[in-house]
């Protein structure tokens, strides 16, 4: 008999990959799409509905991202595996995927045959992960991963700031890049821009100099005596 073709469903955010990945994997004979999504939301309907194999997930999706989909089909549907399809190859979106439950990571330079391997290969059991990937990983094992500087309590910084958040507020006034924060916060460019997207949505910055005028007036004010950056 012939094996059954791998159900998958696909969720990306962004119409064009979505579609082209529908139509890239609908190619193969041992694959079947049986939905696409394009955000988190959508992928647990999905997948409650029409029970596949495996998703072929993006990290950055609106409403629920690939993270806590990730997280919630462990929980829900431990039988369904994920493979993450991504741009974002810093180390601390790789950890945070594999600690959600995914079972390979793939950045989107990859062929059609790198994700057919995946799928495969998650599946059976088995962890995929990226020659970049693979690097990421390395070089922050290699740093030794030690801890970023003590972040203040949280009730020091106002606006609904995160401690990070708050700390590469505080890099910045210091007059520091995004790949020096990086480098001192030992995350990816990446993922240092997403944290300043955010912070910046709060306190109404449009550019570095108003986050730096805002930290100027709330500095002295939200740091602990004795506290120092």
């Amino acid at each position: 008999m012939t094996e059954q073709p791998l159900r998958v469903v696909i969720a990306d955010d962004q119409t064009s990959v979505r579609d082209g990945l529908v139509a890239l994997l609908s190619t193969l004979p041992d694959f079947e799409v049986v939905g696409a999504a394009a955000h988190g939301g959508d992928v647990m309907a999905l997948v409650d509905r029409v029970a596949p194999d495996a998703v072929l997930m993006d990290l950055r999706m609106p409403d629920v991202d690939g993270i806590e989909s990730t997280r919630w089909l462990s929980q829900t549907h431990p039988d369904v595996v994920v493979v993450v399809l991504t741009t974002y190859a810093d180390d601390e979106s790789v950890l945070a995927a594999l600690q959600a439950g995914a079972r390979a990571y793939l950045t989107k330079n990859a062929t059609r045959g790198d994700m057919a391997r995946a799928l495969h290969a998650a599946v059976a059991g088995q962890v995929t992960l990226a020659p970049d990937v693979q690097r990421a990983l390395l070089s922050a094992a290699l740093r030794g991963r030690q801890a970023p500087p003590a972040d203040p309590p949280p009730d020091i910084w106002p606006d609904g700031l995160t401690e990070r958040e708050g700390e590469i507020l505080s890099l910045i006034a210091s007059g520091l890049t995004n790949r020096e924060i990086g480098s001192r916060l030992f995350i990816g460019n990446a993922t240092v821009k997403t944290h300043i997207n955010r912070m910046f949505a709060k306190i109404g910055a449009r550019s570095r100099q108003d986050a730096i005028a805002y930290a100027e007036r709330i500095g002295r004010a939200h740091r602990p005596e004795g506290h120092s950056r």
